[in-house]
C-alpha cells in the first residue's frame, strides 16, 4: 500500500470511528445518519486537497509525514490539548507502558548528539546485571554500528524475544578499551512503584510514577511490605506522576477509601454519567495518609489525590497540579496506528471538574504557563465540611513550593555537570567513576571528591568562585552522593539520598499528626450523619 493510500485510509479510520461514537451514545437514528453523511462529505474534501497539493506543491511531498505529522494532528489540535494521534512506533511504546511489560534488556536511552547513551538501566534487568550503567554510550548492537541511528533505532534492536542474546559494545569514561557485554533479554516489567521503604521507624514511604495495568498489584505490594496497618503514617509521592489508566487509578483510591465511598465520575457530551465506587475498600488500613504532587502530578493522579482529599482521608501536600480532568478513548486504527479521543471529562466526589480552561489559551500557555484562575470556577465542601475548589487541578491543603535553583546550580546543570532529572548522571559523575573507586553505601563527598569536583570544573571550562561552591556546598556534595548511587546500587537508592533535604518531604512527615485527626474527625461526622455509632481506628 503506498504513502497516500495509507494516508486516506487513515484519516477514513478516524473519521469512521468518530461516527461510530456519535451513532452508538447518539440519541436519534437521523442525526447519526446526517452525521456520517457530514464524514463523507470532509472524507472527499481532504482527498481533494491533498491531491492538489501532491499535483502542485513546489518539492516533493512526503505523504506519510504530511498527514501522521500535519494532518491527523492538527485536526485533533483543535478539539482539546489531550486528544492525540500515535504513529506505529509510539503507539507500540503506550501499549508497552499501560500493560507494563516488554521484552528486551531493560534500559532507557536517549540521543546525544549523534550517539545513544543509556539513560539507567532498570534495577535487576539484564543490562543493570550484565554491568551497563548510566552514561555509557553505545557503540555497536551485535555488530552494527550505532551511531548515527536514531535512539528508537537502537531500542528497536535492543528489544527482542525472550532467551534471545544481544551484544552491546559500549564506550565508557576512563575505559581505553570499548567494553562488551553479552546480553541476554528477558521480559521487561515497567514498573509504576519506583521505591517503597521506611523513611524513619514508623513511617513509611511509596513513589507512585504512573499507573498501568501493574499498578494496583504493585501498591498492594508495597503496603503489605511496609506492613501498612502498623505504620504511624503513609506518604504517597506523586509528584511529576503524569497519570495513566483510568482504571488503575480507581483501583488504587479504592485501597485507601472506605467501603462503597465514591471515587469518581465521568460523564461527556454523549455518554452517560458513570459513577466508580470503592469495591473493597482499605480493608482496615486506617494508617494516615499524605499525598506529595506537583505541578506535573496530572490525571489518574488529580483523580486518586481528588478523591481521597473530598473525602478527609489525608492530606495533599506541595503545590497545585497540572488541572486535566479529560478521559480519553485509546483505540488501535489501521496500520497499527492509535488513537486517545476525549470522551468525558471526570468529576471528583464532591462534583469538582479539575480541567483546567484551555479554549481561551494558546497550546503553548496550557501546557507550559498552567496559570491557575485567580477566582476559583467552582467551590464544593468535602465530607467532613472543608472547602475545596475546582476549575484548576489540585490545590494542596498545605502548599510548600519547592525550592527553586541558584544561578550556579543551574550553570552546573546546563553545562551537564549534573544531570537535571533523577533518572541519570551528569559529567562529573561519569568521569569520577571512571577513575574506578570503591563506592559503598557509606560513600560520601570527602574533600578528595571535592577536589576532583573543582578540577573537572576548570578543565571543562566551567567558571565558579570559591564562595559559589562554598554556598551551594551541601547541594553539590548531595548532587554527586545522588548520582554515585544511581550509577552503583539503582534508582531507589538514589532516591533516599535525594529525599534527605526535600522540603516538600519533611512538611509531608510534619502533617502526619494532622491527616490522622483529619480522617478521625470526617469519620466522626460521618456516623453521627448516619446515626451509627464510632470508634477510634
Amino acid at each position: 500500500m503506498n504513502a497516500e493510500r495509507r494516508g486516506l485510509v487513515l484519516v477514513i479510520a478516524i473519521l469512521l470511528f468518530c461516527a461510530v461514537l456519535g451513532a452508538t451514545y447518539g440519541r436519534s437514528v437521523n442525526g447519526a445518519t446526517s452525521l456520517a453523511d457530514d464524514y463523507q462529505a470532509a472524507v472527499r474534501d481532504f482527498t481533494r486537497v491533498l491531491s492538489v497539493v501532491q499535483t502542485n506543491y513546489a518539492e516533493p511531498i512526503d505523504t506519510d509525514k504530511a498527514i501522521y505529522q500535519g494532518a491527523v494532528p492538527g485536526m485533533l489540535r483543535v478539539l482539546d490539548p489531550h486528544s492525540t494521534f500515535f504513529d506505529s512506533r509510539t503507539f507500540s511504546v503506550l501499549r508497552e507502558e499501560q500493560v507494563g511489560k516488554y521484552y528486551g534488556v531493560g534500559m532507557v536511552i536517549q540521543p546525544r548528539g549523534n550517539h545513544t547513551v543509556v539513560l539507567s538501566p532498570y534495577v535487576g534487568s539484564p543490562a543493570y546485571n550484565a554491568g551497563i550503567r548510566p552514561g555509557d554510550i553505545i557503540v555497536k548492537v551485535d555488530d552494527k554500528p550505532a551511531e548515527g541511528l536514531s535512539s528508537t533505532e537502537v531500542a528497536d534492536m535492543l528489544k527482542g524475544p525472550k532467551g534471545t542474546v544481544v551484544k552491546i559494545t559500549v564506550s565508557r569514561e576512563g575505559y581505553s578499551e570499548p567494553l562488551v557485554f553479552t546480553v541476554t533479554r528477558d521480559e521487561i516489567p515497567r514498573h509504576s512503584v519506583d521505591g517503597a521503604f521506611l523513611l524513619r521507624p514508623g513511617i513509611g514511604y511509596i513513589r507512585l510514577s504512573g499507573f498501568n495495568e501493574t499498578t494496583d498489584h504493585e501498591i498492594a505490594s508495597a503496603l503489605k511490605q511496609l506492613n501498612a496497618p502498623n505504620l504511624d503514617g503513609l506518604i504517597l509521592d506523586m509528584r511529576a506522576n503524569p497519570g495513566g489508566l483510568f482504571n488503575a487509578s480507581v483501583a488504587v483510591a479504592d485501597m485507601f477509601l472506605e467501603k462503597n465511598q465514591l471515587i469518581v465520575s465521568h460523564h461527556g457530551r454523549s455518554s452517560p454519567e458513570r459513577r466508580y465506587y470503592a469495591i473493597r475498600g482499605n480493608q482496615g488500613i486506617n494508617v494516615p495518609l499524605v499525598i506529595l504532587v506537583n505541578g506535573n502530578s496530572a490525571s489518574a493522579t488529580e483523580i486518586v489525590s481528588g478523591a481521597v482529599q473530598d473525602h478527609d482521608r489525608g492530606l495533599i501536600v506541595g503545590e497545585q497540579t497540572f488541572g486535566k480532568g479529560l478521559v480519553q478513548t485509546v483505540s488501535g486504527l489501521s496500520e497499527g496506528t492509535g488513537l486517545a479521543l476525549t470522551t468525558a471529562r471526570y468529576y471528583t466526589p464532591s462534583g469538582r471538574l479539575i480541567q483546567r480552561d484551555y479554549k481561551s489559551v494558546s497550546l503553548y500557555e496550557y501546557h507550559y504557563e498552567r496559570k491557575v484562575p485567580d477566582h476559583p470556577t467552582e467551590v464544593k465542601l468535602t465530607d467532613s465540611g472543608r472547602q475545596v475548589t475546582g476549575g484548576g487541578g489540585i490545590a494542596p491543603d498545605l502548599v510548600v513550593p519547592y525550592p527553586k535553583y541558584t544561578k550556579f546550580q543551574e550553570l552546573l546543570l546546563r553545562s551537564d555537570v549534573f544531570f537535571p532529572f533523577d533518572q541519570s548522571v551528569g559529567g562529573f559523575t561519569r568521569y569520577y567513576l571512571g577513575t574506578k573507586p570503591t563506592i559503598t553505601k557509606q560513600f560520601e563527598p570527602d574533600d578528595e571528591v571535592m577536589r576532583e569536583f573543582r578540577t573537572y570544573l576548570t578543565k571543562h571550562n566551567v567558571r565558579f568562585t570559591g564562595s559559589d561552591v562554598a554556598e551551594n556546598l551541601d547541594w553539590i556534595k548531595r548532587k554527586i552522593k545522588q548520582e554515585v548511587f544511581l550509577s552503583t546500587f539503582g534508582l531507589q537508592e538514589s532516591f533516599k539520598v535525594a529525599l534527605e533535604a526535600d522540603p516538600q518531604l519533611q512538611k509531608a512527615i510534619e502533617a502526619i499528626p494532622q491527616a490522622r485527626a483529619l480522617y478521625e474527625n470526617a469519620r466522626k461526622i460521618i456516623a453521627q450523619r448516619n446515626g451509627a455509632g464510632y470508634s477510634q481506628p
